[in-house]
C-alpha cells in the first residue's frame, strides 16, 4: 500500500507536488479538491489584484478534519482551485446548467467578479496544460486509493470534504445551511449512508442542514459514487462560519467553534465507518 503523504503527479517547482495522501485502512476516504492555497507563479502572476485574494478556498479543511477518523486516507490537492477546479467535469460541462458556476478553470469568484489581470486569461491550450498537470493527477490518486480501500474492504465510501462561505448571492439566495449534504438525489451513495449523515447533521444542535439543495454533490461525488460497484459517494459542504472567526481576510481559524463542529463530524465518520466495516450498507 502507498506509504502515508504518497504524492502523485509533477510540480513546476521542486517543494510542492500536486497532491498529497495520507493513506489509512478505513473504508472512508477523505477528498480535498480545494483546501490548497499554491499556485505556480506563472499561473500567480495572471491573477489580478482579486484573485491574488484567493478567497474563494475551502479555508482550513484540513485542519478541521484532522485526526477525526483516525485510520481514515486523505486525498488532497495541494493547488488552488485558480489553478483549475478539481471538482469539475474535467471536459468543461456545467453540473449545475442554467444556473450561476464557476467554470473549470475560473475567469471570476463566487462573486461574479473577475480574478485575471485583462487578457491574461488561459486559453483552450493552458486549461489543457493545467488538466493534465493538476486535474489528473487528483484523480489518479483519489481512483487509486478508493480502488485500495475497496479491495480491503469490499466497499469504499468517498467522502468529499468541502466548505464555502454563508453568504454568496451570486451562488444562491440568503443564507447556506450549515450542512449541506449532496449525493446527487440520492444516486451516489446508498441510501442507509445518506440517511446516517443527514440524521447526524440533523441532531447536531444549533446547526442547519439540508439534503440535495443548492450543492447536489460536484463531479467528483458523481463521478466515483456508483453504489452497484461498492463504492459510495457522498459530498459535504460545510458554511465556513460555522468554524472560522470571519469569512473574509484574513479567513482564521475559530478553535472554539471549530472544536464543537468536530464533534460533529466525528461523530458522523464514525458512524459510516462502522456501517462499512460492519457490511451494513442497504439501499
Amino acid at each position: 500500500m502507498p506509504s502515508a503523504n504518497t504524492s502523485y503527479g509533477t510540480s513546476q517547482v521542486a517543494d510542492m507536488l500536486p497532491v498529497s495522501i495520507t493513506a489509512g485502512n478505513s473504508p472512508v476516504v477523505l477528498g480535498m479538491p480545494h483546501t490548497g492555497t499554491w499556485l505556480p507563479a506563472k499561473i500567480f502572476e495572471k491573477l489580478n489584484d482579486n484573485g491574488k485574494k484567493l478567497a474563494d478556498t475551502d479555508w482550513h479543511i484540513d485542519q478541521l478534519y484532522d485526526g477525526l477518523l483516525p485510520d481514515a486516507t486523505i486525498v488532497k490537492a495541494n493547488f488552488h482551485r485558480y489553478a483549475i477546479d478539481a471538482n469539475r467535469d474535467p471536459s468543461g460541462v456545467s453540473l449545475y446548467p442554467g444556473q450561476n458556476t464557476t467554470s473549470l478553470c475560473p475567469l471570476i469568484d463566487f462573486d461574479n467578479v473577475p480574478i485575471y489581470l485583462e487578457g491574461r486569461e488561459p486559453d483552450d491550450a493552458e486549461i489543457e496544460q493545467r488538466r493534465i498537470a493538476f486535474h489528473a493527477p487528483y484523480h489518479a490518486a483519489l481512483k487509486a486509493e478508493l480502488e485500495r480501500v475497496r479491495q480491503i474492504h469490499g466497499v469504499a465510501i468517498l467522502y468529499d470534504c468541502h466548505s464555502i462561505r454563508s453568504h454568496i448571492s451570486f451562488l444562491f439566495e440568503g443564507k447556506l445551511p450549515d450542512f449541506s449534504i449532496g449525493t446527487n438525489n440520492g444516486e451516489t451513495c446508498a441510501a442507509s449512508i445518506e440517511k446516517a449523515v443527514e440524521d447526524a447533521c440533523l441532531a447536531a444542535e444549533g446547526y442547519s442542514t439540508v439534503l440535495n439543495g443548492r450543492f447536489k454533490g460536484g463531479w467528483t461525488t458523481r463521478h466515483y459514487g456508483q453504489p452497484e460497484t461498492g463504492i459510495h459517494a457522498i459530498q459535504m459542504e460545510l458554511t465556513q462560519s460555522a468554524y472560522l472567526a470571519t469569512e473574509n481576510l484574513p479567513f482564521s481559524y475559530a478553535p472554539e467553534k471549530a472544536d464543537l463542529l468536530r464533534s460533529h463530524l466525528k461523530e458522523l465518520l464514525k458512524q459510516i465507518n462502522d456501517m462499512a466495516t460492519s457490511g451494513n450498507l442497504t439501499d
